[in-house]
């Protein structure tokens, strides 16, 4: 027996357990009804939405005002300073 080569029994051995282990499932349901209940479940789930919290709705707020408001509040030469960086963040290569 040259030394390389494993024994044919412990590779059948081997090969046996792991045929136990690595078996394979379908993820759709077998019955065709199930799964087009569940389709339609899905689509149509009518569940209310989760009431937005405190600090989401005031980051709402001050987000939509937010430039704006900072526009204003910048003098001229800010607001090109400002333009050219996101300019130049823009075209940066990644």
């Amino acid at each position: 027996m040259d030394a390389w080569r494993l024994p044919a029994r412990s590779v059948q051995a081997r090969r046996h357990r792991y045929a136990l282990n690595m078996a394979k499932r379908s993820k759709k349901p077998a019955d065709l009804n199930r799964l087009a209940a569940a389709i339609v479940s899905d689509a149509t789930d009518e569940t209310p939405p989760e009431p937005e919290s405190q600090q989401a709705r005031a980051g709402r707020v001050g987000g939509t005002k937010g430039g704006k408001v900072r526009a204003q509040r910048m003098s001229a030469e800010e607001r090109s300073e400002s333009a050219r960086r996101a300019a130049e963040a823009r075209w940066r290569k990644p």
